[in-house]
């Protein structure tokens, strides 16, 4: 990965890059929307299957549904908006504002593909919400990018380098998504994430844009 730092007068007053900053915004406001509009939001917005028989899949849903979070714990959203600040704000200073927009949403359009994938090939017809896909996207990158960094995980307080950080996530996401010992959390679409990100970071690494 190229790294050459951009630099670029920020549209906020925070230390936040600018892509970060409104991300956490439309994230935050997504969120208020479906205390305040909840079956027309998740009716609308939420990514559900070809055929769940509950509501329809419209393309848009593959975007829109990693703006939503689960209301009914607010760790889902905290978590995600952490990696989301923590994994993306260095990676928007290294790529540029636009690079990594286009990284981040093909990240969260591809990790919704392939849950549309698993979704058909088991059956289910729950729809899925949240970052995590995108986010799982920006881990990859970061480890790629800054593969000697210590990450402090906050559940243990372990440290450990970025490489070794994404290794050991992205095999625990294929445990748990192969043993189904997570019930209700899109594991695949999260190693999806991860997959359309490094296919991305190979197409930019050989010179296409």
């Amino acid at each position: 990965m190229n790294q050459h730092v951009y630099k670029r007068r920020s549209i906020n007053n925070s230390n936040i890059p600018d892509v970060i900053f409104v991300l956490l915004i439309v994230n935050a406001l997504a969120y208020a929307a479906q205390f305040w509009q909840p079956n027309l939001v998740f009716g609308l917005f939420a990514l559900w299957p070809l055929d769940s028989g509950y509501a329809d899949f419209m393309p848009w849903q593959l975007i829109t549904y990693g703006f939503l979070h689960d209301t009914g714990s607010i760790y889902h959203i905290l978590f995600n908006m952490y990696g989301l600040w923590m994994f993306g704000s260095d990676l928007e200073r290294l790529m540029g504002p636009k690079r990594f927009l286009t990284y981040y949403v093909v990240c969260v359009v591809g990790a919704g593909i392939v849950q549309l994938i698993v979704a058909s090939l088991t059956g289910s017809a729950s729809p899925t919400i949240g970052a995590s896909g995108g986010v799982f996207g920006l881990l990859l990158a970061f480890g790629m990018a800054f593969p000697n960094r210590t990450i402090v995980l906050l559940i243990p307080p372990i440290p450990m380098k970025a490489k070794n950080f994404v290794i050991v996530f992205g095999a625990l996401e294929l445990f748990l998504g192969v043993s189904g010992a997570a019930p209700g959390i899109a594991n695949f679409a999260h190693l999806g994430g991860m997959l359309f990100g490094y296919l991305l970071l190979r197409r930019w690494r050989h010179g296409r844009s």
